[in-house]
């Protein structure tokens, strides 16, 4: 029963309607969210809704804890009406990429599936590792030079922050596990997120702080680079 497609557009209505009223999404932005998980559900089940929706709900929820402290430390990235369809695009577009390629290649599945997956993992492991690392990190430094930085600024991480993240990447492993099975998938899910969340501080100390590309390029590069680590994985060690 729980795999009829009748339950999508009841999520899919319930998720624009609360993210449009609880001002998380613009209208346009939860339009676009809405066009990712249907190309998500239809390549890959409610697994893979599951696992936006988990993105989407622990983020929404880690921006806002404690927001008045992370004001005073840097500014907070969703706009006053919510977040923009760059945005969304910019954390989901590649899971939504996936989901395309495994419509029209459905024998690249056993590929992209993990693809997928890592790439949410990176989504939620950023989002939590910077806006709680904000809240609970106890020392900040620059992921280049390792010399103390200002909290909240480009490509500066704590280790609470991190560790944190890591376990965001641990969520969505298992939600892929639970969906699937329990395989080196899990693992190579965690290590492939892990690598993109520091991949997006690297990006940050580097490019972001001098201008050169944006945060919604940064959060995109995160999820890709994440997406390419598990499929070099799977290729060379499956």
């Amino acid at each position: 029963m729980f795999n009829s497609v009748i339950f999508l557009p009841v999520i899919i209505m319930a998720g624009m309607a609360y993210s449009i009223l609880a001002k998380k999404l613009t209208v346009i932005a939860a339009f676009t969210g809405a066009i990712l998980a249907s190309l998500i559900y239809f390549a890959t089940g409610y697994t893979g809704i599951a696992m936006m929706t988990t993105f989407f709900i622990l983020g929404s929820a880690a921006t806002s804890w404690q927001r008045r402290k992370k004001q005073d430390a840097a500014a907070i990235s969703e706009t006053k009406n919510g977040r923009t369809a760059l945005q969304v695009l910019a954390n989901a577009g590649v899971a939504g990429i996936a989901a395309v390629v495994i419509l029209f290649y459905p024998a690249l599945t056993y590929l992209l599936l993990p693809a997928m997956a890592a790439a949410f993992a990176a989504a939620t492991a950023d989002t939590l590792s910077s806006e709680l690392g904000m809240v609970y990190g106890k020392r900040f430094f620059n992921i280049i030079s390792f010399k103390p930085d200002r909290c909240g600024s480009d490509g500066v991480i704590s280790l609470e922050g991190t560790l944190i993240g890591v376990l965001g990447s641990v969520i969505i492993a298992a939600i892929y596990a639970l969906g699937y099975r329990w395989n080196m998938n899990f693992c190579f899910i965690i290590i492939a997120g892990t690598v993109g969340n520091l991949t997006d501080s690297v990006l940050g100390a580097v490019l972001e702080r001098k201008g050169i590309i944006g945060n919604n390029m940064v959060n995109f590069l995160n999820t890709f680079i994440a997406a390419l680590v598990i499929l070099v994985m799977e290729i060379v060690l499956i």
